[in-house]
């Protein structure tokens, strides 16, 4: 699929979207996980807090000073004993925050001091801090004041590992999760496009039989949201072939409308010789030139519909060059031919022929001695197509030249037998292959005539 593929715009939207979305979806799942594993955490930290600050309320009593409360061991949580396990609990006194008591998981060190509690905030705090081995603690403390007036900051901490490992576990998990279920959309909606599309493939198809004049029309049912397209098309398909019957008609009409006339003259002429009579015979000759010439071009705008029309343009070419060789044998002049094989031309042999045994008699016309017919399929183009270069070793034609060489009757030297409709007629019968012809200098050093048409 290409970059301007209507399919490939929608699938890449899709999927960016689905992508956005997913993503979206996994960080704000993973920030809810996170903020309920904090919050059991939380909830289990108030448990141990509740739980030390009951067993202080117990032994309080004594002396002024209260650095004589009774130690409430391991609060029910054995990594309380154990030497820097990362769960820690701490007493200070709260007017000067000397540390009264502390967890036997401390092994005699101390908690860096937690953020003393805010009064508009309540007396409590929690947070992050470091612990005696460097590791990050998530703390909950609390500010109480016992009856005797002695107030403590009790703090309980817990490493936050625990809950950073579950946090990127889910995480981890959440996005293989979604990654897979984003493949899966990405492939669903590759496919919801392609089945999507597959009218316009269809009605692709069917232009194209209209096209290359297998079908007349497009036919076959099609979606509602297209039918009308298709509707117009056939619309459209019918009123151009009407306007090409049209004028068909109008120049047979008129062709055939004058050639009796022109009959009628010639003959009277004939009748009556002398200088003017030579003159209008000669005049007649080139109207009835001319109305040949439209009359062909008439006849090729049909033919170029025909089904299935294709030529092989070795041997054509090949059979133009025996004759050509035949009427110019005895002036010494070589015909040359580097035709690659199984080259094929889109439409009639005799177009083919006219356009190619023009452009080489006008060659063996002006060149010297040499005649040079290359024909080549042009490669990466599309749709295919072919190129007819005929050279000559002639003396050439400046770039005006050129341009004036094309018009119709035009005849840059008088003294040579022709009509100058001969590069004309190449030009109109290639613009109806939508083909075309050009005029270039050739390496031989006279004329290159480039012939550009479709290829089979």
């Amino acid at each position: 699929m290409r970059i301007e593929s209507l399919s490939l715009r929608l699938f890449l939207s899709a999927a960016l979207w689905s992508a956005v979305s997913l993503a979206a979806a996994g960080v704000i799942l993973v920030a809810l996980y996170a903020q309920s594993v904090e919050r059991a955490f939380d909830a289990r930290l108030s448990v141990y807090l509740k739980t030390l600050v009951g067993a202080l309320a117990e032994g309080v009593g004594a002396s002024e000073g209260g650095d004589s409360l009774p130690d409430p061991g391991n609060l029910g949580e054995p990594r309380f004993v154990l030497p820097f396990s990362g769960w820690y609990w701490m007493v200070q006194r709260e007017r000067d925050h000397v540390v009264v008591l502390g967890s036997a998981s401390l092994a005699g060190d101390s908690l860096s001091a937690p953020i003393q509690p805010n009064p508009a905030l309540g007396r409590s705090a929690r947070g992050l801090l470091l612990g005696p081995r460097d590791e990050r603690l998530r703390y909950l403390s609390r500010l109480i004041t016992f009856p005797d007036g002695a107030s403590y900051l009790v703090t309980v901490a817990g490493t936050s590992a625990e809950t950073e490992t579950d946090i990127r576990v889910f995480g981890t998990r959440v996005a293989l999760t979604l990654t897979v279920f984003g493949l899966g959309l990405v492939l669903a909606t590759f496919v919801q496009v392609r089945i999507g599309l597959k009218p316009l493939d269809r009605m692709r198809a069917a232009l194209q039989a209209v096209r290359a004049g297998t079908a007349s029309r497009l036919e076959g049912t099609y979606p509602t949201e297209i039918a009308p397209l298709a509707q117009e098309l056939n619309a459209l398909i019918e009123s151009n072939q009407a306007i090409i019957d049209r004028a068909r008609t109008h120049v047979g009409n008129l062709a055939h409308g004058l050639k009796t006339p022109l009959s009628v003259i010639v003959n009277e002429a004939r009748a009556s010789p002398g200088p003017l009579a030579s003159l209008v015979i000669e005049q007649a000759r080139r109207m009835e030139t001319q109305i040949s010439h439209h009359l062909d071009r008439a006849r090729i705008i049909g033919r170029e519909r025909a089904i299935g029309a294709r030529t092989e343009a070795g041997p054509a070419i090949a059979g133009i060059a025996r004759v050509l060789r035949r009427l110019h044998g005895a002036d010494g002049l070589m015909i040359d031919l580097d035709i690659e094989e199984y080259l094929w031309f889109r439409g009639e042999r005799q177009d083919l022929e006219e356009m190619v045994g023009n452009l080489m008699e006008n060659g063996c016309k002006w060149a010297r001695s040499r005649v040079q017919v290359t024909a080549r399929l042009v490669p990466g183009a599309e749709p295919q197509v072919m190129q007819i270069d005929i050279d000559d070793d002639g003396y050439g034609l400046s770039e005006s030249q050129r341009k004036q060489a094309v018009l119709r009757g035009e005849r840059l030297d008088e003294n040579t037998p022709g009509s100058g409709l001969g590069l004309s007629i190449v030009t109109d019968v290639a613009g109806l292959y939508r083909g075309r012809l050009d005029l270039l200098v050739s390496p031989l050093g006279g004329l290159r005539a480039r012939l550009t048409l479709p290829a089979a």
